[in-house]
């Protein structure tokens, strides 16, 4: 049984975007699917009209106006897997989505920036981004996570406190009933109309991939379980906004410009599992060390400027607008998908986080192999280069 294809969202995140045209003209040539990639392998393609729900910005509960979604944000659907990369955000991408908006379980819009920066902010910070809150695979992720011992507090127990965000491409009037479906302990945020999902490099498709060891319901129980949430948001008149069933997101490490010490020096030579992004576990990947180099360089030239005065006066995490000191950071390790359930493995993510072990282990003995072995990101996180310049300083 196929979940009813969502419309896109009214509501948005930039401050400064503008209103999308009330129509489109056609795409020539455009394919949609008209199933959920959560439910089966194979789709159905039919020629896609323009849409016709575009109207009006709105206003959300702290009084910002908001702006509708447009197609022109993200590349059409893909055939078969998306060729996506890893490439870590520069700095000038980081600064120009800061004042982007999200919304809150309530509503009420935070800038982007202080999910990972500002007062009562973890030092190092994990984003989330799933697809739409309907998504049977990415609620099975979230489980697999606060089952696995990444909660609030081994995370903020860690040397270097940390803490993880989720967001979502749906209405925000969604949330409460995310949370409760994945039981999970961090906050919950929406980006409706998908702008950080574009600036940040995230696509879409509709291609399933391979099944990964998060997953532990078959994809019919998955398929119906999302069909039932549909039904029961239906009297809310939120059955259609779950939110674009083809975007596909990823996971940022946000953290303070690390001073590149040996592991950046030796370009790749040294025996640090994380990120090459090639899935074989291997050596730091140059091309990720040079990328981290040039983000120091650019945020130590960039200074404390007028892009920097401007931001005092964005909101905090209370929703209150107040100056706000919060450091500048930079993404040291990310992943972006490359089909609807490609998350980072949870063995990837505890090392790029620092905690010990890997998690449960899956029933499937091949699908937990491959999770102890492939590492899917690129970068490498705060404890990741602790350990290859204490390897380093060791061997010299």
């Amino acid at each position: 049984m196929a979940l009813p294809e969502t419309s896109n969202p009214q509501d948005g995140i930039s401050p400064d975007a503008k209103p999308a045209p009330e129509t489109a003209p056609p795409r020539s040539g455009t394919t949609e699917s008209t199933t959920n990639s959560a439910e089966q392998p194979t789709a159905t393609t039919t020629t896609t009209q323009p849409s016709a729900s575009a109207s009006a910005p709105v206003s959300v509960t702290d009084g910002s106006t908001i702006q509708p979604d447009d197609e022109d944000f993200n590349p059409v659907d893909f055939d078969g897997s998306v060729d996506s990369n890893h490439e870590l955000p520069t700095p000038e991408t980081l600064r120009r989505i800061d004042k982007y908006l999200v919304l809150d379980r309530h509503g009420k819009s935070h800038t982007f920036r202080s999910l990972y920066t500002g007062r009562h902010v973890a030092r190092r910070v994990l984003i989330i981004f799933v697809r739409h809150f309907y998504c049977g695979n990415c609620q099975e992720y979230l489980r697999a996570l606060s089952s696995s011992s990444i909660t609030p507090s081994s995370l903020l127990a860690l040397p270097n406190p940390t803490f993880i965000a989720v967001v979502g491409c749906g209405d925000p009037a969604l949330i409460d009933m995310y949370a409760a479906a994945t039981g999970c302990p961090f906050p919950i945020y929406a980006d409706p109309t998908r702008r950080l999902y574009d600036e940040l490099g995230m696509v879409r498709t509709l291609a399933l991939g391979s099944r990964p060891a998060y997953t532990k319901q078959h994809l019919l129980v998955s398929s119906l379980h999302s069909v039932v949430q549909v039904l029961k948001q239906t009297p809310r008149g939120l059955a259609l906004k779950g939110g674009d069933q083809r975007q596909i997101g990823g996971e940022f490490l946000f953290e303070p410009p690390p001073k590149l010490g040996a592991a950046a020096r030796r370009k790749g030579n040294g025996n640090e599992r994380e990120g090459d992004g090639d899935g074989d576990g291997g050596a730091i990947s140059p091309t990720a060390v040079e990328s981290m180099r040039k983000q120091v360089v650019s945020m130590t030239l960039m200074g404390k400027g007028e892009e920097d005065r401007q931001r005092g006066s964005q909101s905090s995490l209370d929703g209150k607008f107040e100056d706000d000191e919060g450091e500048d950071k930079i993404v040291t390790w990310c992943h972006r998908m490359k089909n609807t359930r490609d998350h980072a493995e949870i063995p990837e993510i505890m090392e790029v986080l620092g905690l010990d072990g890997h998690g449960l282990p899956v029933g499937d003995k091949e699908r937990w192999e491959k999770a102890l072995k492939e590492r899917k990101g690129t970068g490498l996180s705060l404890p990741g280069k602790q350990k290859a310049d204490a390897t380093a300083t060791t061997t010299a």
